[in-house]
């Protein structure tokens, strides 16, 4: 297993080991103590899956007052990943960094808490899977509007977003509710 630092060096960029043959591939996705030794020691407490098609656009999204750390992989197709640093008073608040994450790569990223995060599908379906250190909390949902001038997010040029209407409305940077 390799992490890579960012720029934003909090969030990491995983590409476990991948052992192929003939009959194809064999990758753990997750393992306790080789990613604490690896300084992610998070206890994740749930695992979600989420299946999309090409150009949906979810996010950016976090909680407030049960924040996630996320480590999220692609297991079918592509999308550009996203994390932006929401933690008032980090010298990277309001920067973002964004992945390639597919299931070819095998790649993962680490999101802390006190991020918002979301993903663009650049493949025609997309199987997304992420573990989370804290459980879903209903009306504990905030989050930043994908395209905010302010945050500058470099989504890709195939990245034609399909938008919930609950998304469409979130706020910018500016106007949202942070850590």
């Amino acid at each position: 297993m390799n992490i890579e630092n960012l720029s934003i060096p909090d969030v990491k960029l995983i590409k476990p080991r991948r052992f192929d043959d003939d009959r194809g591939f064999f990758q753990q996705t997750y393992h306790y103590e080789q990613y604490a030794e690896a300084g992610i020691s998070t206890r994740f407490v749930q695992d979600n899956w989420s299946h999309s098609s090409k150009g949906v656009l979810r996010g950016l999204h976090y909680q407030l007052k049960h924040p996630q750390a996320k480590l999220v992989n692609v297991i079918r197709g592509e999308v550009f990943d996203v994390a932006v640093d929401i933690r008032r008073g980090s010298p990277t608040f309001g920067k973002w960094v964004g992945e390639v994450l597919s299931a070819e790569n095998g790649h993962q990223l680490y999101v802390p808490e006190g991020f918002a995060h979301g993903f663009c599908v650049l493949s025609d379906t997309v199987d997304f899977m992420y573990k989370c250190s804290s459980f879903y909390t209903p009306g504990d949902e905030y989050g930043l509007l994908w395209n905010d001038p302010n945050l500058g997010i470099e989504w890709p040029d195939n990245c034609q977003p399909i938008i919930s209407e609950k998304d469409l409305v979130l706020p910018q940077l500016s106007e949202a509710k942070f850590f």
